[in-house]
């Protein structure tokens, strides 16, 4: 709770900062309020409250996603220098203050007690999202994927809001636990119907947060139209924060409806699954390649949820860290790839561009490889055991055609992976070498060397809960 506190108040202060500081220095400022907002969310560990009139619930779940979603952000932040983010026409220090109170809204999202707070964190996040998407402003890419976000948004925004109203009618309360002993108390055959809408309809909301299909159209032209860096913060934050909430609502006061959604699921994440992997396997972009894997990975993280084991907590946790760090590196190569190669090509995002980049550029080309193997499930690596505790999960449950659907799929997406493997190690190209900010080095080896820790030793995480 202290950490939502001092990041809004950090948010307000950044503000101000941007009069009388450097850029250099406001980036600096951000991240030490990162990393002090991480500490004080790691002194509550083992320190479970209620806050606000029992509205906000602080577990030690809800610390290790709200760290996640920190680091993140931290990562990200790191990465800002020189990207768009430091262009004269830019205002870095109201961007790093708008990066700030989203992830107050993530925080709020995993922490959530009463369906209100919730709704509240989403906003802000929500929000926060639909301006950073369109801050290229010069870029009529940008503005159109923030007009997209935004309009498509809305529509979930109020499907969602309508379906916690009938909850609401139904339950008479927005707090979770009061909301679990009234379905508990309710016999099967007396359930209201609408209280079964209200829970498809919050389903539907969230379907779109996470891009599932057929609810994803947006994800692509809003990934590529936005400026990478805010691509990179999307694609991790938004993703780990709207399933950790989901999870919360399905296992906890839903979970006796578990008949109820539970197909729904199934079907959605079979068919996300399929439309995914196959259209990532047809693309030339990274960027939009990126996109429709973040499609395909909401899909493994679906299956999962759906079910709904003792396991399926951590595995979560396990699958956000992993698919984050891995993401992050992914993307902050075809940034810095599209960065140098602006004016050279007129695609500096194709996998064409990044031909050639291991003759001078080994490192950041081993980087973007452990990532892409992470990305695609290969052992040694996060992506690799993030899979198979999926996988683990719903086999427990006896439902087989999802799981050999979804190692099918894996298999595609080893395809599609590998061709950003094979343009940068068996391609001839011209890139000379690209020299890194020492902010970004850092970042990008401290996520692949995550990446391959857990891949080694997976019960770092696995074994919290």
């Amino acid at each position: 709770m202290t950490a939502i506190i001092a990041l809004s108040l950090l948010g307000i202060l950044n503000l101000f900062l941007g009069f009388w500081l450097s850029r250099k220095t406001i980036q600096a400022a951000t991240l030490l309020f990162l990393a002090g907002s991480m500490a004080l969310t790691a002194m509550d560990w083992n320190h479970e409250m209620l806050w606000y009139g029992h509205m906000f619930h602080t577990t030690n779940t809800s610390i290790s996603f709200s760290l996640i979603i920190q680091l993140a952000a931290f990562m990200v932040v790191s990465f800002s220098k020189g990207f768009g983010i430091d262009e004269e026409h830019t205002h870095p220090a109201e961007y790093y203050a708008i990066l700030l109170f989203s992830v107050v809204g993530a925080i709020l999202m995993v922490s959530f007690d009463h369906l209100i707070m919730f709704f509240v964190g989403l906003e802000i996040l929500s929000v926060a999202m639909y301006v950073l998407t369109g801050s290229d402003k010069r870029n009529l890419r940008s503005n159109e994927a923030a007009l997209k976000y935004f309009l498509m948004g809305s529509f979930a925004t109020g499907i969602l809001l309508f379906g916690i109203t009938l909850v609401y009618g139904a339950t008479r309360s927005f707090y979770l636990a009061n909301i679990a002993v009234a379905i508990a108390n309710t016999p099967p055959e007396s359930t209201p119907v609408f209280l079964s809408i209200g829970v498809l309809l919050i389903l539907v909301g969230f379907l779109f947060k996470i891009s599932a299909a057929p609810f994803h159209f947006w994800t692509p032209d809003v990934y590529e139209g936005a400026p990478t860096i805010f691509t990179m913060f999307m694609s991790t934050v938004v993703k780990a924060a709207s399933f950790a909430a989901l999870f919360q609502l399905l296992s906890g006061p839903f979970g006796t409806m578990y008949g109820t959604w539970v197909y729904p699921i199934y079907y959605v994440s079979m068919l996300t699954l399929l439309v995914g992997n196959v259209t990532a396997a047809y693309q030339q972009s990274a960027k939009r390649m990126l996109a429709y894997s973040s499609i395909s990975h909401a899909g493994y993280m679906l299956l999962t949820v759906s079910a709904n084991q003792a396991s399926t907590q951590s595995t979560i946790l396990y699958y956000s860290l992993s698919y984050t760090l891995a993401t992050i590196v992914a993307f902050g190569v075809v940034m810095l790839v599209a960065e140098y190669q602006t004016g050279r090509t007129e695609k500096p995002e194709n996998f064409s561009s990044f031909e050639g980049l291991a003759k001078q550029n080994p490192g950041l080309a081993f980087c973007f490889t452990i990532a892409l193997l992470s990305l695609a499930g290969i052992p040694l690596t996060a992506g690799f055991w993030g899979k198979f505790f999926v996988f683990s999960d719903i086999f427990n449950r006896h439902v087989y055609y999802p799981v050999i659907l979804a190692i099918v799929m894996s298999a595609v997406g080893v395809y599609y992976y590998f061709k950003g493997i094979i343009a940068i190690y068996f391609k001839e190209g011209d890139i000379e070498r690209i020299e890194l900010p020492g902010l970004v080095k850092f970042a990008m080896w401290a996520c692949t060397l995550g990446t391959l820790l857990l891949g080694v030793y997976p019960s770092i995480v696995k074994n919290l809960f």
